[in-house]
């Protein structure tokens, strides 16, 4: 009898969240949502997003909540203890920010800043 293959464990599906957990107020018409702030880091300043959408270093994000509206472009990007130049829906990844977020604020990908 032949050796059997170890499976391959399938990824989990996607979870999107969905528009109606989103609040009004948080909100980008037309741009690409890539997930809600997981985790704030303020010595490192640096939050933590599980990506809906592709992410590349060099790309504008605004980050948008009840008491924050950031804009700013991707300067790092790290995906675990690895900087990288670009993320896949499904990653989690850690990005630096330029003043504080706040757990729950929707970041998105927007046309320049």
């Amino acid at each position: 009898m032949p050796p059997s293959k170890p499976s391959k464990s399938p990824k989990p599906p996607l979870h999107k969240t969905p528009v109606a957990g989103i609040s009004p107020d948080e909100q980008i018409v037309g741009a690409p949502f890539l997930g809600k702030v997981r985790a704030y880091d303020a010595r490192k300043a640096e939050m933590t997003i599980l990506l809906e959408h592709p992410v590349s270093a060099g790309d504008a994000l605004r980050v948008k909540g009840k008491d924050t509206d950031l804009s700013q472009r991707v300067e790092r990007l790290c995906v675990g203890k690895r900087c990288v130049q670009s993320a896949l829906a499904g990653e989690t990844v850690a990005c630096s920010v330029a003043d504080r977020v706040r757990v729950g604020d929707a970041v998105y990908k927007v046309r320049g800043t």
